[in-house]
């Protein structure tokens, strides 16, 4: 999002950007009819290592997911909507491991690619030049000269701040180096438009692993959110979330990264073996969704809200940027009234002064409604991901704001099964403890100015 760089770029840059964003049209999000989801129009149709499963092996592993979750139907109520809305397939056969916070997040990626032997596929909204971005281009350079092919996609926007001259080593040593829509009216690509961004975070190494989730590489994930160490009000620790995975569906995210890669008119890529043949690694059924404003609706937008309007017990998401539309609002309250557990983990802090204050301009309505609102103490809570009557799982880039939904390029993994929902719900009760409930009586006491800046930043949603 544009405006989440503050902080990291000057504010005439910001301002010019920001400006070229407002003469761009206004984007829409389309009415959606979750209620198709309550009747299968057909079998749920799974893949696995070596393609689709037949229809009896299908059945048999929905039984089990179904029959090792809480008493939902959720799979019968949300999963062929799902199908209808994203191309991708449900991949049987993959390994999923969550990733708490920078540290472990870059150790993982940091392993994979040491470990690369044909090639590197990255694509990033940010990529800074500081320690932790200067650590990658001197791995990735070192694995190009080795023989091993880097393909790198980074966002104009999202590296705003980075001087070109960071890039110059990586192409230099062979590296492919790729930049998303570029905001230089010399560079621009036919239909070039400002909103559009690409906000995934996405690497592939040997067509094998997929690392996905919300983390940037950028030193300010540099120091866990769950430590000891004292915080300071100046340099908070980062709270994210991201996926590595290895299994049948690492080619899904592959097939997106090369979409993209087309999609942008990058030079040919070298052949290597982008598609190994893919072998069963685990036990998770995983799906990958990319969201594209080319498409009539965000995918994962729609998956989202078939989930939310399907649930039963439970809906918990944790969010960086919540600033939703009349749907995704009323969906969460409607919910509420159903007798569903509706839990927002919002952050207390936040990288965006507009954001922070129209995000909060939802509180009144939503506690009215009986929905809780937590707020992540003494971290920045950069994290977007959602569990669903213990069953049903995203990680990934997307942001609960009218940007995700509308203007960027996004990327998520959906999960489903009750192993890795206890893991998202062990990662979402240790945030509670470090968070503060919202109470309705205690917000209606706020001071008036704040609620004066709420008004004024909603006016803003929609640009956020």
């Amino acid at each position: 999002m544009v405006i989440q760089k503050i902080g990291y770029v000057s504010i005439a840059k910001l301002a010019a950007t920001l400006c070229l964003a407002l003469l761009a049209a206004c984007g829409t999000i389309p009415t959606l009819v979750p209620d198709m989801a309550m009747q299968p129009s057909h079998p749920v149709q799974l893949d696995g290592a070596h393609g689709p499963l037949t229809a009896q092996q299908s059945k048999a592993i929905l039984a089990r997911l179904k029959r090792d979750g809480a008493d939902t139907n959720i799979f019968d109520k949300h999963l062929a909507l799902e199908a209808e809305i994203v191309g991708s397939p449900l991949v049987v056969g993959n390994k999923v491991e969550l990733l708490v916070d920078g540290p472990t997040t870059y150790n993982a990626m940091f392993a994979a690619i040491k470990n690369a032997k044909d090639h590197i596929n990255m694509e990033t909204y940010i990529i800074e030049d500081d320690e932790i971005g200067r650590r990658f281009a001197e791995l990735l350079i070192s694995k190009q000269r080795s023989g091993v092919q880097v393909n790198l996609i980074y966002d104009s926007v999202g590296a705003l701040n980075t001087p070109k001259e960071f890039f110059k080593p990586l192409q230099e040593s062979g590296v492919n180096v790729l930049e998303f829509n570029p905001i230089n009216p010399l560079l621009a690509r036919k239909g070039w438009q400002v909103n559009r961004r690409d906000h995934r975070k996405l690497l592939i190494v040997d067509g094998q692993i997929a690392f996905v989730g919300g983390i940037n590489i950028s030193s300010v994930y540099s120091s866990g959110s769950f430590g000891r160490s004292q915080p300071t009000k100046d340099n908070p620790p980062w709270r994210d979330t991201h996926l590595r995975m290895a299994g049948p569906v690492v080619s899904e995210f592959q097939k997106l990264f090369m979409a993209t890669w087309s999609e942008q008119k990058g030079e040919p890529l070298a052949s290597r073996n982008y598609f190994p043949e893919p072998g069963s690694k685990g036990n998770e059924v995983v799906r990958a969704i990319g969201s594209s404003p080319e498409e009539a609706y965000s995918q994962i937008y729609a998956t989202l809200l078939s989930a939310i309007n399907s649930a039963e017990t439970q809906v918990l998401l944790t969010n960086a940027y919540f600033v939703p539309d009349p749907q995704l609002l009323a969906a969460l309250k409607e919910a509420v009234q159903r007798g569903v557990d509706v839990r927002l983990l919002l952050p207390e802090k936040i990288d965006s002064v507009l954001v922070y204050y129209a995000s909060r301009s939802y509180y009144d309505e939503l506690l009215s409604a009986g929905v809780k609102i937590y707020e992540r103490q003494d971290a920045l809570l950069h994290a977007k991901t959602a569990l669903i009557d213990g069953v049903w799982s995203t990680v990934g880039s997307t942001n609960l704001d009218w940007r995700s939904f509308i203007h960027n390029q996004e990327i998520n993994a959906v999960m489903l099964g009750q192993d890795f929902g206890a893991q998202m719900q062990a990662l979402f009760e240790k945030d509670l403890a470090s968070s503060k409930l919202v109470t309705l009586e205690a917000w209606r006491n706020r001071s008036i100015v704040s609620l004066i800046k709420e008004r004024a930043a909603r006016l803003w949603a929609r640009w956020l």
